[in-house]
């Protein structure tokens, strides 16, 4: 067993953006019958991005919303975290745009970016508590905000209909004596071999904007393997579950809420079949947001919370995939 790190969730927020887009939407964009894209990919509706929304606004909306349910005021922040897959630009990172974002520009509270893909939280989860444990941190601001709307192909089936942008926030802090929450196990694979599976070419130093060696517009769009990253995930994920919950010294039947990564309906279908997780105490959001690549787990995780399906004292088990290939997850006593 892992000894357990006795960390709290504070408070969790989100933000949903103004605009929300039907899959209908997509049906008639792409010339497929009505219903279509909601039966490929789970997702029924989802918030587009306007001009406005940034995705270091959207953090900083979902961050204020976090900040208010932990009673704090960002000022008492020792460390702001951003965890997006996709950053809004390259350099600085994102969580100094979130900081200005707050209004906390001169606050010299430390920003700095993790980035797993759609397990960034998963990775800042584990992070954190160490960093709590040492004495280094007492309260941290993770987010995640996503705009995934701006970097997909708009004639491809099976992306453009699944992706949905929004942001999430959760304020961390150390479990004080009588508090119970903590971070009970934690457990990350990376199978690099599957690396080309999900991907943004371009946009690195490998194939650099403005080369005129490159004209290949799509390298900047995401693409992905849909059936090899099931198949993928499909292998690695039971081990990785019975290696957690061993790590954690509880069974499935203990754990009273589960949070997935928001990958696809047919992925959490055959996630919650193949792991036998109790469908009932499984959270879903997909059909109403969409993947939200990073976001979709806090996001998720602030859903259960802010629903009342997680309450204090409860086992949450996270469990998600993430490009790489990576599988992840974790076991928090809220």
């Amino acid at each position: 067993m892992d000894a357990p790190a006795a960390l709290r969730v504070l408070g969790t927020g989100c933000h949903h953006p103004a605009r929300r887009v039907a899959s209908t939407v997509f049906d008639a964009q792409l010339g497929l019958a009505a219903g279509s894209s909601e039966a490929a990919t789970g997702v029924a509706m989802r918030g587009i991005a306007g001009e406005d929304e940034t995705a270091s606004w959207m953090a900083a909306r979902a961050a204020k919303s976090a900040l208010h349910a932990a009673g704090l005021d960002g000022s008492a922040l020792d460390a702001i975290v951003s965890t997006c897959a996709v950053m809004e630009q390259p350099i600085p990172c994102q969580a100094a745009l979130v900081q200005r974002a707050l209004g906390l520009g001169t606050s010299g509270i430390p920003a700095f970016d993790i980035n797993a893909t759609c397990l960034g939280f998963l990775v800042a989860l584990d992070l954190i508590a160490a960093s709590i444990a040492a004495g280094r941190y007492r309260r941290v601001l993770v987010v995640a905000s996503e705009v995934p709307s701006r970097g997909l192909r708009a004639d491809d089936p099976v992306t453009a209909p699944l992706f949905g942008d929004g942001a999430a926030a959760v304020v961390l802090g150390a479990a004080t004596s009588g508090e119970d929450s903590a971070l009970l196990a934690w457990r990350m694979e990376t199978f690099a071999d599957g690396a080309d599976a999900c991907r943004i070419r371009g946009g690195g130093t490998r194939i650099a904007p403005g080369d005129p060696r490159n004209d290949d517009r799509d390298a900047y769009r995401f693409e992905m393997d849909g059936p090899a990253t099931f198949r993928m995930a499909g292998r690695r994920l039971p081990r990785l579950l019975t290696r957690l919950l061993d790590a954690a010294g509880l069974a499935l039947d203990d754990i009273d809420c589960v949070v997935p990564h928001q990958a696809s309906g047919g992925g959490l279908d055959r996630i919650v079949q193949a792991l036998r997780l109790p469908e009932a105490r499984t959270v879903r959001i997909l059909g109403d947001h969409g993947n939200q690549v990073a976001a979709s787990l806090p996001h998720a995780l602030h859903h259960a919370i802010d629903t009342g399906r997680l309450q204090r004292g409860h086992a949450c088990l996270l469990l998600g995939t993430g490009a790489g290939l990576s599988v992840g997850g974790a076991v928090l006593r809220y």
